[in-house]
């Protein structure tokens, strides 16, 4: 885990990340910046953290709070805030995504934390907004801290119009469960092609990218050239790189509708269909285009080799189904067509994501009109349950895809009826290792191993008053990376005993004993060291958490989840002479529902027959 920690959030990646983006986005490529910001931000704060890049890393003493699991997690968790915050101008909705998508583990503390963290990135912004807005930073200074303005629209609804604003939440239900199934079987073909080398994935890219200009180029001249409406607000009309109102093909005093949407940012695509007191701007016909291709482009630029976000997709497509609605129901409701574009796209992302709080919060930030607060709660409600019954969320597909250790919210019903103690039995028998062990046996299981900690045992220990002469004593755990810099420093015995306190602090600094890094490559080790012995006793965490093996494995996963842990140590209820003390180690992966099932087959069969019942 800890490899892929540093592969995904290096200095590598975070230049790739922000080079990346910035070329993806300015190619019109239907994909958010969003996604890669909030990378970004998880790059910058795991940077932060340990000092800068392994090559050239701080060693202040201050740093060392950081270099511990919990305040890692932490200083991540605030990053992605950060990158929601810098992507949506959202600092409250950012703090709310991060409690509701992105950390396992929530405290008081990280919610001030994540909170002072988008405080800091929203003040940079609005300067920075300022100094742009003379017009020398293109586009970044339109739209001030709101992206989607729609705080001019008088909001009236009454009783009767819940009865459309539910069609909207059930309809975005359904299409995003139906986008999150298409999307997967759409990644399942990606992950076949991109395995196949360096040169699939760029001709996979370039495939998306040809096909994507084609449509966007070849499509308006499907659409009808509109004249231009006298109380029109903007020059009309425009063939500039901003502004409404496109020409393209049409005769003076007319313009495009369609190429109006699709010759411009996505930031500018949704201002357009979130514009409000614009009955006749755009067409039945372009909108009904404008959906099919954003759905289709969708569903094919995601997942290559770009980096790409799901949030404006997604609004993009939510926003032209909403439109449509509204022109629908104009003759039921007095709501305007924008904000049924706006509702249609809350509806499409809880549909897709089944995120309600945060993106609330979000859409309340983005368009500034607190009158939306209870019908954007309704229709957010209605969708996400909609979308629970059929499939996942598109987050939890790509980490099921991906393999990546996240645990569920929740335990399934069915891990009440499985113990840890059978989880284990699954399992390859735990390796050990004794309180004073020999050098060869630790180069042995580091290098026929890739776990990340490891059980220590005393064996014949003078035993306590009742029980047996020669008992085995459960020491603690040891992780990898300290077994490791134990080889790297050489801090051999010649002798079997234990070590005074003196000698570790002698040999080990702090920061030596924070790194995380377990690798064996640069380790030389002569056969006379291998006959050589280490006590690990004073590099041992004596109070790991245990649990009983007769545990529930879904209480187990809860108090995973809920204490941030790393590692679990299965002990046997009777323990008898001879026998290890320990029955096994449980990580997250383990706790996985999907891991589970593939080792217990006859849980997927009961499974399958309680949703048929």
């Amino acid at each position: 885990m800890e490899l892929i920690l540093l592969t995904c959030l290096g200095f590598t990646t975070l230049i790739v990340k922000i080079f990346g983006s910035i070329g993806a986005v300015s190619a019109g490529l239907d994909l958010g910046k969003e996604g890669p910001l909030v990378h970004i931000g998880c790059c910058i704060a795991s940077l932060l953290a340990q000092g800068g890049p392994d090559n050239y890393r701080l060693k202040w003493r201050w740093l060392r709070h950081f270099n511990n699991d919990r305040d890692r997690r932490d200083i991540i968790t605030c990053g992605a805030s950060s990158g929601v915050c810098a992507a949506f101008r959202s600092p409250v909705g950012g703090v709310l995504f991060s409690l509701e998508e992105v950390a396992t583990w929530w405290r008081s503390a990280l919610l001030w934390r994540t909170f002072f963290s988008t405080a800091v990135v929203v003040v940079i912004l609005r300067a920075f907004i300022e100094i742009c807005n003379s017009g020398k930073c293109g586009l970044f200074g339109k739209g001030g801290l709101i992206m989607f303005d729609v705080s001019d629209v008088v909001v009236t609804y009454h009783v009767t119009d819940v009865i459309p604003i539910t069609m909207v939440g059930i309809l975005g239900g359904i299409l995003g469960s139906l986008y999150n199934y298409l999307l997967h079987k759409v990644l399942v073909v990606y992950n076949l092609i991109n395995q196949k080398g360096r040169i699939h994935k760029l001709l996979l890219a370039l495939t998306v990218s040809v096909f994507t200009s084609v449509c966007l180029f070849g499509l308006p001249f499907l659409a009808k050239c509109q004249p231009c409406h006298p109380s029109a607000r903007e020059i009309c009309p425009t063939n500039t790189g901003s502004g409404n109102f496109k020409q393209f093909n049409c005769p003076d005093g007319h313009y495009n509708d369609l190429a109006t949407l699709l010759f411009t940012t996505n930031d500018d695509a949704v201002r357009n269909i979130f514009s409000s007191n614009t009955p006749e701007e755009f067409q039945t016909a372009s909108l009904l285009i404008f959906f099919v291709l954003y759905c289709i482009l969708g569903l094919v630029t995601f997942g290559i080799a770009v980096p790409s976000g799901l949030f404006l997709p997604i609004i993009l497509m939510g926003s032209a189904y909403g439109r449509l609605l509204g022109i629908a129901m104009r003759s039921y409701t007095k709501i305007d067509q924008g904000l049924y574009a706006v509702l249609g796209a809350a509806s499409l992302m809880a549909g897709s994501m089944r995120m309600t709080v945060s993106l609330c919060v979000i859409f309340l930030e983005l368009t500034n009109n607190l009158l939306l607060l209870p019908i954007t709660m309704i229709v957010l409600l209605v969708s996400k349950t909609v979308g629970d019954s059929f499939n996942p969320s598109i987050y939890e597909i790509i980490l099921d895809l991906k393999g990546l250790p996240f645990l569920d919210a929740n335990p399934e019903p069915w891990m009440r009826n499985l113990t840890v103690g059978e989880l284990a039995d699954a399992k390859p028998p735990v390796v050990t290792l004794c309180g004073v062990e020999k050098v060869s046996r630790i180069v042995e299981v580091l290098k026929n191993t890739t776990h990340n900690a490891f059980p220590v045992v005393d064996e014949r220990v003078a035993p306590p008053m009742g029980l047996a002469i020669g008992s085995t004593e459960l020491h603690g755990l040891i992780l990898r990376a300290h077994l490791a810099q134990v080889l790297k420093k050489k801090w051999f015995l010649t002798e079997k005993r234990r070590t005074e306190d003196w000698e570790v602090r002698e040999k080990f600094d702090w920061v030596e004993l924070a790194e995380r890094d377990g690798t064996m490559e640069e380790v030389a080790v002569t056969s006379d060291e291998m006959e050589m012995y280490v006590d690990l006793h004073p590099l041992t965490n004596t109070t790991p958490y245990t649990v009983m093996e007769s545990m529930s494995v879904a209480k187990a996963m809860v108090l995973f989840r809920q204490v941030g842990l790393r590692h679990m140590l299965i002990v046997p209820r009777y323990h008898e002479a001879g026998v290890p003390p320990v029955a096994g180690i449980l990580t997250r992966q383990d706790l996985r529902a999907r891991n589970i099932l593939l080792a217990f087959p006859h849980l997927e069969r009961s499974k399958n027959r309680e949703k048929r019942h």
